[in-house]
């Protein structure tokens, strides 16, 4: 087995005495590099990092207050355990030192086997804080991984839920991918361009577009005869359709229940309930218009129309790209937001990745 190596102690003091007394008595036990000032200290630490520093409080040029104020300041050295060697006795300088961040004082002349013990609790203690440090370290590790994998569990029966809700309506259920990586676009050109920076700066891009998933959940509680006619609705027919927003919001109010605080299932209600509301106050199920509508709502609305416009439905065959582009440009100011639909104008062509858009 190899032996651990040696602890590495650093010894500052302006007398040479001082200085040959306490390498004598930790040599046998330790690694001792002696400096003569602060000033060589703070040289000394550029190439190499002790375990533990011994530092005068009362030397020239600099004394130790100084010198531990200049190490605690710095990253590279903030963590390097301090004891204090001084003459003084007074127990406001002990307090000033370690108000400074020493971690105790050992007064002067000391006594080697007292120097000794003390260096050996002191750095007992400090493998112990930084083992406890490595271990709340792995298991952190260790549950971030595992909330990933149950995110992507989560994540993957959301998209399979959602996606046997779309396929009801003679879709292929690439609604579900194309409108989350739209709307990641949309989110993502808003951050950019400084739009709306109160709430936009809040956003996880991520957690925004999964929840995106559930925004036509509702159409689980249409009527098969509805929602796959090949026809235009009529009239009652478009009235059942527009119930699923309430269906929907019903759902996901269920999903709450009990849940103090989850931003995803907030997202989600919020792209359910507001993803039909127009500018211009003639969308449903409220009749929202300009900014009542939240910035999410207005965000999915033209996400979901794009791929609507792109994709083939029962009642319709799919627009080219740049008619979508045309069409929702044109709705600027009555359909949509016009500083959004402006947006989607600019980054339109990051929508032609999606497998529907080509």
């Amino acid at each position: 087995m190899m032996a651990h190596s040696r602890k590495l102690i650093l010894l500052v003091d302006d007398n040479r005495t001082n200085l040959l007394t306490g390498k004598t008595a930790l040599s046998g036990d330790y690694t001792v590099l002696t400096v003569p000032s602060a000033g060589k200290m703070l040289e000394t630490l550029e190439w190499r990092r002790p375990d533990l520093i011994l530092l005068d409080v009362d030397m020239p040029e600099m004394n130790g207050f100084e010198a531990i104020k200049i190490l605690k300041e710095r990253p590279e050295t903030r963590d390097i355990p301090v004891i204090f060697l001084t003459a003084m006795s007074e127990s406001a300088n002990e307090l000033e030192g370690l108000h400074r961040g020493a971690i105790d004082y050992i007064a002067k002349p000391f006594s080697p086997p007292l120097l000794r013990q003390r260096i050996a609790l002191h750095l007992l203690v400090e493998n112990q804080k930084r083992e406890l440090q490595e271990y709340n370290d792995n298991l952190q590790r260790m549950v971030e991984a595992k909330t990933r994998t149950i995110l992507k569990l989560q994540n993957k029966i959301l998209a399979a839920m959602a996606e046997m809700v779309e396929g009801r309506d003679g879709t292929t259920g690439d609604h579900i991918a194309n409108t989350q990586l739209y709307l990641k676009s949309l989110l993502s050109a808003v951050i950019g361009a400084g739009i709306h920076p109160e709430e936009s700066r809040e956003w996880d891009v991520e957690l925004l577009a999964q929840s995106s998933q559930l925004h036509d959940v509702g159409k689980i509680s249409i009527r098969d005869s509805v929602l796959k006619k090949p026809g235009k609705l009529t009239e009652d027919e478009f009235a059942e359709m527009k119930e699923h927003v309430r269906f929907g919001i019903g759902f996901i109010e269920r999903l709450e229940d009990g849940e103090e605080d989850s931003r995803f299932l907030r997202y989600a209600k919020t792209f359910a309930a507001y993803h039909h509301e127009k500018w211009d106050g003639s969308g449903y199920p409220h009749g929202l218009s300009g900014e009542n509508i939240p910035l999410l709502g207005r965000l999915m609305a033209i996400a979901d129309v794009y791929d609507a416009l792109t994709s083939e439905r029962p009642y319709k065959k799919a627009f080219s790209h740049d008619e979508a582009i045309r069409i929702i440009v044109e709705g600027k100011g009555k359909h949509f937001d016009p500083v959004l639909a402006g947006l989607f104008e600019e980054i339109a062509g990051t929508f032609r990745r999606a497998p529907q858009a080509e």
